[in-house]
């Protein structure tokens, strides 16, 4: 234990506290058992040793982060690391990368039981189903999703650009007001187009010569190793799903044609519609529903979209289509903290409520022509007209 200590106060010196990702704010921290998933890359560690540096100081005696992925779990259990914390006087247990560790669930469940005293904030895979595993953690797990930068945050990380989050319902009521505030401040569409070429994942910030490729390693990862581990999938499924990906990006958004992709990839309907959804979930994919119910693994998803603009530049050979951009930059934000569905009238329908039509500065109402509560989400215009809204607006939402 006395190695894990010392990795645990090498990273927490060297963690910055300076800029703080969205999530920080809206997690109970209070609460015993919290679980946060999010796709590589995220932040998700970053997080955990910033809560604790800025929290605890350098009171960090009864407080440990481990990652699981450490070969020190190759010959100790998860539990008897937690009770040899404990009776060392542990109160705070931070445990990364949980997908890692075979039975994960049932021991944290255990330990949770045992150490009532203990309190645990555990990190995994976004394509984690933390209720899906053998230890029931139901009752007992708080679990939050953390996604990549916001357009907000992608100002503030790079540029030091301080916004304040905007709900839904203020940008639609108070849009000019809120396009006048930021115009004064900077030239938003300039920004705008550079995050949605490489603002999504924090690690841009290491160097932005490399950035695609560190994506590429991102989508490997995940295909090759987070998949496997918490899907329990051979070779074989490994090289279709990567298959159905790269025939994915190069036709993106689309209405899927199951049978006709099923057979290209030399798979059943089935298992088609299962590994759309683990993508999904992996944070790789994002599936349009028409309804409230739609994340049944044999659901046909109405709309196949990447997860984010930068996957999109990482995947094509070449990105023509802006039309794709835009509107997987809306889902991509929106999905965060509203319900976004697949509408035969515009191109979404948000909150069961909302109607948004997707499009350029010339776009125009023809496609929703009179209907109550329909908006127009353009490219390349600074501010708001009527019921169009310039689209790099919806990047403040989180």
């Amino acid at each position: 234990m006395e190695k894990l200590i010392q990795v645990f106060q090498s990273r927490l010196k060297s963690t910055d506290t300076t800029f703080k990702r969205y999530l920080w704010h809206e997690i109970n921290w209070g609460n015993r058992l919290i679980a946060i998933t999010g796709a590589r890359g995220v932040g998700k560690t970053t997080l955990l040793l910033q809560y604790i540096k800025d929290i605890f100081k350098t009171d960090i005696e009864n407080i440990l982060y481990v990652s699981l992925d450490n070969l020190y779990f190759s010959k100790t259990t998860l539990s008897d690391f937690a009770d040899e914390f404990v009776k060392r006087g542990g109160k705070y247990l931070f445990l990364d990368e949980v997908h890692k560790y075979p039975n994960w669930s049932l021991e944290i469940k255990n330990i949770y039981d045992n150490y009532p005293e203990l309190f645990i904030v555990f990190t995994g895979s976004s394509a984690l189903d933390i209720l899906k595993g053998k230890g029931d953690l139901s009752r007992r797990v708080v679990t939050y999703k953390m996604n990549g930068l916001s357009f907000r945050e992608f100002l503030t990380f790079k540029y030091r650009l301080i916004f304040p989050v905007y709900s839904l319902k203020d940008i639609i009521e108070n849009a000019t007001e809120i396009c006048n505030a930021i115009n004064t401040t900077i030239k938003p569409i300039k920004y705008f187009e550079e995050y949605l070429k490489t603002g999504y994942y924090p690690y841009f910030i290491e160097g932005e010569d490399d950035y695609y490729q560190r994506i590429e390693q991102t989508i490997n990862q995940i295909i090759e190793t987070d998949l496997p581990t918490i899907e329990n999938i051979d070779f074989t499924a490994i090289h279709n799903i990567r298959k159905l990906l790269v025939v994915i990006a190069e036709v993106v958004p689309f209405k899927p044609n199951i049978l006709k992709l099923s057979k290209q990839i030399g798979i059943n309907r089935d298992t088609f519609v299962k590994y759309l959804h683990w993508l999904a979930r992996a944070d790789l994919l994002l599936l349009l529903e028409t309804d409230t119910h739609g994340t049944s693994k044999l659901n046909k998803p109405e709309k196949v979209f990447l997860n984010n603009p930068n996957l999109i530049y990482t995947l094509t050979q070449s990105v023509t289509n802006t039309g794709s951009l835009r509107e997987t930059f809306f889902y991509n934000q929106l999905k965060v903290k509203h319900k976004v569905l697949y509408s035969n009238i515009g191109d979404f329908l948000v909150d069961n409520k909302f109607i948004f039509e997707i499009g350029g500065k010339n776009k125009t109402n023809r496609q929703i022509p009179g209907i109550d509560n329909a908006y127009i989400a353009a490219d390349n215009i600074e501010y708001a007209y009527k019921n169009t809204l310039p689209i790099w607006l919806f990047g403040f939402l989180y």
